[in-house]
């Protein structure tokens, strides 16, 4: 045993001198990729963690310790009415407004609540596919027939591969189904309607918070408004979430008070001494959420307080990790594109470009693939395939991009495979790939 293990820290040693000794160096297509990798780590960071992952974090951790398992087996268990179950999971990005990575925590919470797996799985494809921001925006700047196919497909998709994957592993459902049978809910701790009020405000502060731009031109429109006035909106929820720590949590008001002043202050100081636009946000979005979890890890009052923020911070352990590998694997091979910067990777975008055109099984295919994999932050899709369809992208590869790549991407999948497993993840990935594909091919002969 000593033996091979010496062996094996050979091989290890081995491998990376080889790498070493042969890094491309002097490949200007190599120091590109890295240069994207570093630049889509960088954007990721700024534009994501702070006001996506780590508000969806406190939102997972909602589920799982406020919401009972009794209220997630009504609605999502294996023994819950298959079209309510169905219903709920499948139309949820219209509330939620999520991304393929900040869904992960949220996915994670309801399965380990013992949701059964294809509402689940619905659950979790829905979420992204189906963000209200991303249809409208999609409409507008794709054309309208793209934005109400986008929108059909999503909600078939959410409900047909739910369903194949529970009638692939029925037997391990079956075996949950018995399992539930036996469960005898605790009672409610607070009033359902009190928890939902928690619950949907944290929602509307991570959906105003990432509120996308308007498009060029665009000042007078609703969606203009609400973008110009977003912070002050944001602002008005965090109220109500501090009106919700004092009477539902039942946190001490000093407590809470002195956390919105702090997250006051530092607002003012950040929009005076840090010009950039983008920035300044996150100092109070980081300042309140190190705040709220000073306040509620220090409660004495309730040990379900300190086990909400604890929940986060295992989910942040949990998803993180992946999250990170993912980022930097999908920046080096398919580069980075995002607020009109497009830095190619060691897959040239050219490449892409030149395989996705026509309407043909493959283009829609690899389409299907290259969405799967690559990762879209939200609403930055619709810009990227506004590139493309323009350098000759079929419409129909453009739809099954659309049905593939927000819902999927490669830290997603890396997530996915510490909850599910590596069979079951393959599997999901494949079915979206397919269906995606055959989406694209109907849409291209029509349109």
């Amino acid at each position: 045993m000593e033996t091979k293990k010496e062996i094996r820290i050979l091989l290890w040693i081995a491998i990376i001198f080889g790498v070493a000794f042969f890094l491309p160096i002097e490949s200007a297509r190599f120091n590109t990729a890295i240069a994207a990798t570093f630049d889509l780590v960088k954007w990721y960071a700024r534009e994501h963690v702070v006001l996506c992952l780590l508000p969806a974090f406190f939102i997972a951790g909602v589920i799982s310790i406020f919401v009972s398992q009794g209220s997630v087996l009504k609605y999502f268990g294996a023994n819950a009415q298959k079209w309510l179950a169905y219903t709920v999971a499948s139309v949820s990005g219209t509330i939620l407004a999520v991304c393929s990575c900040t869904i992960l925590p949220l996915f994670s919470s309801i399965h380990k609540r013992g949701a059964g797996l294809g509402p689940a799985i619905a659950f979790l494809y829905s979420g992204p596919a189906i963000n209200i921001l991303a249809i409208i925006l999609t409409a507008r700047i794709l054309g309208f027939e793209m934005g109400i196919a986008r929108t059909i497909g999503a909600v078939i998709f959410s409900i047909v591969i739910g369903s194949a994957m529970s009638f692939i592993y029925r037997k391990e459902e079956k075996v949950k189904k018995e399992q539930q049978m036996n469960i005898v809910p605790e009672p409610e701790k607070r009033p359902m309607w009190k928890t939902s009020f928690h619950f949907f405000t944290l929602v509307v502060i991570l959906v105003f918070a990432n509120w996308g731009a308007p498009s060029a031109g665009d000042t007078s429109s609703v969606w203009y408004f609400i973008w110009a006035y977003k912070w002050y909106i944001t602002g008005l929820f965090g109220l109500f979430l501090a009106w919700s720590l004092i009477f539902i949590l039942k946190i001490k008001w000093q407590w809470v008070l002195g956390a919105v002043l702090i997250t006051v202050v530092s607002a003012i100081l950040a929009s005076t001494y840090i010009p950039n636009e983008k920035l300044s946000p996150l100092v109070p979005m980081i300042v309140a959420i190190a705040a709220l979890s000073i306040i509620t890890l220090y409660d004495k009052r309730d040990d379900d307080n300190k086990a909400w923020t604890l929940s986060a911070w295992d989910f942040t352990k949990q998803i993180m990790p992946m999250l990170a590998i993912g980022v930097v694997t999908a920046g080096f091979l398919l580069g980075s594109n995002h607020d009109g910067t497009t830095i190619a990777g060691v897959i040239p975008n050219e490449w892409i470009s030149a395989l996705v055109g026509g309407n043909s099984i493959f283009s829609n295919f690899f389409a299907s693939i290259v969405g799967a994999f690559m990762y879209f932050a939200t609403l930055t899709e619709v810009p990227i395939l506004q590139g493309l369809i323009a350098s000759g992208m079929g419409k129909g590869p453009a739809l099954a991009l659309l049905l593939a790549g927000p819902s999927l991407s490669l830290p997603n999948m890396l997530v996915i495979r510490g909850v599910l497993g590596n069979q079951k993840t393959i599997v999901y990935v494949l079915l979206v790939i397919v269906m995606a594909t055959i989406s694209g091919l109907i849409y291209g002969t029509f349109f």
